[in-house]
């Protein structure tokens, strides 16, 4: 069976060259099968997601506007790990309340997954989440958050609209798609 397999390599030098407000661009140099290669690639803190399910079999989905793709996405709540010492389960915890104004009875780890491995560190934990109650979004939202839409949908249409590419976040086709499956089993 096939499985992922951590390995150090061998970094004989490593540089930020670029330092912005969430993650940095590094450039490092390393030894890999006899040679000496030099890789640039976005160092991430990591980040977090929710896949929420109500009793009506509907998933909980915001809409927000992406300004890099130029596009409002159907999302599932996420957010970066970037309050220092929290775990993954209270920064997904935190992302749900935030961004939805919901909290959940049960959160469970779903699954994992590197966003762009080839040149970008963001591992993503999705969660999946049930028993919610609404009890109210923050009232001061910033950014792209305050045009967010939250919105509860039927997951079978969830699921057809990431499977005709119409929901192209990777948090939310991953996330729906991984318990599409475990529901299966």
């Amino acid at each position: 069976m096939p499985k992922d397999q951590p390995f150090a390599a061998n970094v004989s030098s490593s540089e930020v060259v670029f330092e912005g407000m969430i993650w940095n661009v590094k450039r490092e140099v390393f030894d890999f099968a006899g040679e000496t290669l030099t890789r640039e690639f976005v160092e991430h803190p990591g980040a977090v997601a929710v896949v929420a399910m109500n009793d009506q079999d509907q998933v909980l989905m915001i809409r927000q506007y992406r300004h890099p793709v130029g596009e409002f996405l159907w999302e599932v709540p996420a957010g970066l790990l970037d309050v220092e010492g929290e775990s993954e389960v209270l920064a997904a915890e935190r992302e749900l309340l935030e961004e939805t104004g919901y909290r959940a009875d049960e959160l469970e780890p779903l699954i994992d997954f590197y966003t762009t491995p080839g040149g970008n560190s963001e591992k993503i934990r999705v969660f999946s989440a049930c028993g919610l109650e609404f009890v109210g979004r923050p009232e001061h939202q910033e950014g792209e958050e305050r045009e967010l839409v939250v919105e509860w949908i039927d997951f079978s249409q969830a699921l057809s609209a990431v499977l005709k590419s119409e929901i192209k976040s990777p948090s939310a086709a991953v996330g729906i798609m991984a318990l599409a499956l475990q529901r299966r089993s």
